[in-house]
């Protein structure tokens, strides 16, 4: 469990970005870790990136920093990333819930990218998963105007998986992680990727790409510790994560 807690609103520096990625790398790289959840407190996901760290810079002071650049990293994680996301989630804030591999939402959890009312726009992602997520008409009217959504709609528009009550949420996030990280890790990662595919190639492609994932599944010790235990009705089969 990662909980973000930067005084007062959760803002997005670039300290907190590099730190909430190099946790997520650790918990990657750690054998006894097969889910990580990121989530920040009652009232703030994360309200945003730190406007006071960034308002002063120019073009290619950011330029060269590439700044947030570390977020792509998350991309290069293999066990399931989980946002559990509780009030606001607000420009940086909205791109990392959406960096994760899919969003549990407190009840009054709220959404949006309001970059638009700052004299800029969103840089992490905002313009592109926002718009895959709940397609374009609405991203763009959000985008557009900087309005918000709550977690009802979120989850109406597949923005978020599900709605949580906000006081259960990050239990319920837990033991999510807690439930997929009891499957056999390699598997689960295989998966993630496959789905994760259905985003960035044609059907086509994505389609070939699971069929060659799938087929690889039969070459692990895993696929054949829960057919067999399938087919003897054993409901606790004993991975080996190999």
């Amino acid at each position: 469990l990662v909980t973000l807690n930067r005084p007062k609103v959760n803002a997005l520096s670039s300290k907190l970005v590099t730190e909430v990625t190099r946790c997520a790398l650790a918990a990657d790289a750690d054998p006894d870790v097969g889910a990580l959840v990121i989530t920040g407190n009652p009232k703030f996901f994360a309200a945003g990136a730190d406007i006071a760290e960034m308002a002063s810079q120019s073009y290619m002071d950011i330029y060269k920093a590439r700044l947030f650049k570390d977020l792509d990293q998350l991309a290069d994680v293999r066990i399931p990333v989980i946002a559990a996301v509780n009030g606001f989630a607000l420009g940086g804030g909205c791109e990392l819930a959406m960096a994760c591999d899919f969003i549990l939402a407190g009840d009054k959890a709220v959404f949006g990218q309001p970059e638009i009312k700052l004299g800029t726009i969103p840089g992490l992602g905002g313009t592109q998963r926002f718009t895959r997520a709940i397609g374009k008409a609405r991203a763009m009217e959000l985008v557009l105007t900087g309005d918000h959504m709550g977690a009802t709609e979120a989850v109406a528009r597949g923005l978020a998986s599900r709605v949580v009550p906000a006081d259960a949420l990050v239990d319920e996030a837990v033991a999510c992680g807690a439930k997929i990280a009891g499957l056999s890790k390699p598997i689960v990662a295989l998966a993630k990727s496959a789905v994760n595919a259905s985003f960035e190639t044609t059907l086509a492609e994505g389609l070939r790409f699971e069929r060659h994932l799938f087929y690889s599944t039969f070459g692990t010790q895993d696929q054949k510790v829960g057919m067999k235990a399938f087919l003897e009705k054993d409901e606790s089969p004993a991975w080996k994560d190999a």
